[in-house]
């Protein structure tokens, strides 16, 4: 067996991803921690779980801070160590290491760590603003580059050097719809056409509408254990055999290439030297597809292909379910939905059914090993997390 567990997931949590009218953040996490309790009913919340972790990236949507406290108490776990870690949209993939370091370090046997945002009441222009506040404010932000503009450079430089084309772009919109349409859970929940995609009105060119992630509410959770603790509350526990975290410059304007994301890579080659894997061991992988070329770019940066082939791996169908290495089961960002401190851990959670067998219409049959790919920015942070089955 590849990886000895650094910690292992003893349940997970996940709200419906969509438009909660009326409702605060807090109360949607509520959801997601409430189906992790239900997940494991060995566990005794209130007793058993020690600290929380909760990623959460900007208090301007709801103009509350704080997020650590008030989900904690929400969650009906009051008075123990409550922490809100913020790195964009990695905010909850950054939680879930922080997760690991805590148990690691000795200093809490169980954990809970996820993430939330509620979006859907400001309208276009505020969650743009909002979202760019992730990218470098006097030299992006100032001249009013948003991130479809930042991935849109990307994606075009990734066109001239390689001849990736827009079809090939929208075949990742078309697949992850087709899964999302699987995912009860999902903010959208219908199939596509390459044609709608091609022809939906421009973004930020290449970028079109359904070349772009959602404006989701929506909450997740996953609940960690030391192994051996891990064994007494549950009898199919998933193991978390690497974890790895890097940076990048804030700025796109400094990187020395445009056409892959440097934290992407050397977060997975930590993580695959920690799991003692390679990329040809993962049988499916969550990664963040905020647009539907940074899902071709993540191909690459992972070594799941060669350089300048992801276009060619999503036309050949390798990463649809059924295909060589099912990408984003759930639906992904595109269909699942980005509600952006949430969106790390959900892919956990995704994993968490996967490797349980309990993901239903969309279970990838044999799966033994997954990974996640979780993004901050225009790839100023990254991080990757490789899972097994018990």
């Amino acid at each position: 067996m590849k990886g000895n567990p650094l910690v292992s997931i003893v349940s997970a949590g996940l709200s419906k991803f969509g438009k909660h009218e009326g409702m605060f953040a807090r109360e949607i996490f509520t959801f997601a921690a409430k189906e992790a309790f239900e997940r494991c009913p060995k566990l005794d919340p209130k007793n058993d779980i020690k600290a929380m972790f909760i990623g959460h990236m900007g208090e301007s949507y709801e103009h509350q801070g704080h997020t650590g406290a008030a989900v904690a108490d929400w969650a009906g776990l009051l008075n123990i160590s409550a922490t809100r870690t913020e790195a964009a949209c990695a905010s909850s993939g950054v939680a879930l290491r922080s997760g690991i370091f805590a148990v690691l370090s000795g200093l809490a046997d169980v954990v809970m760590v996820g993430g939330v945002e509620k979006m859907t009441h400001r309208n276009t222009e505020e969650v743009t603003e909002y979202l760019a506040m992730a990218s470098d404010y006097p030299f992006e932000q100032w001249h009013g580059i948003t991130f479809p503009g930042l991935y849109a450079l990307m994606a075009k430089a990734h066109m001239h050097k390689y001849g990736t084309t827009e079809s090939q772009m929208a075949r990742v919109a078309v697949k992850n719809h087709y899964h999302g349409s699987l995912n009860p859970k999902a903010h959208m929940q219908k199939e596509i056409t390459i044609e709608k995609v091609l022809s939906s009105i421009p973004i930020a060119t290449p970028l079109k509408l359904y070349d772009c992630s959602l404006i989701s509410d929506g909450a997740s959770c996953v609940i960690l254990a030391k192994p051996e603790i891990a064994a007494k509350l549950t009898d199919n526990p998933v193991h978390i055999i690497g974890s790895g975290q890097a940076s990048d410059t804030i700025g796109l304007y400094e990187r020395r290439s445009l056409t892959s994301l440097l934290s992407s890579k050397l977060a997975s080659r930590t993580a695959y030297d920690m799991a003692g894997i390679n990329s040809k061991d993962i049988d499916l992988a969550e990664v963040h597809d905020c647009f539907t070329f940074a899902e071709l770019m993540a191909y690459e940066d992972l070594n799941f292909c060669e350089i300048g082939k992801g276009g060619k791996m999503v036309e050949n169908g390798e990463t649809k379910l059924g295909g060589r290495l099912p990408v984003n089961t759930s639906g992904g960002l595109k269909a699942k939905g980005h509600p952006v401190g949430a969106t790390g851990t959900a892919q956990a959670y995704e994993m968490y059914l996967q490797l349980t067998g309990q993901a239903e219409r969309r279970q990838v049959n044999d799966a033994k090993i997954g990974l996640t790919h979780n993004v901050g920015g225009s790839g100023s942070t990254a991080t990757i997390h490789v899972y097994r089955s018990d």
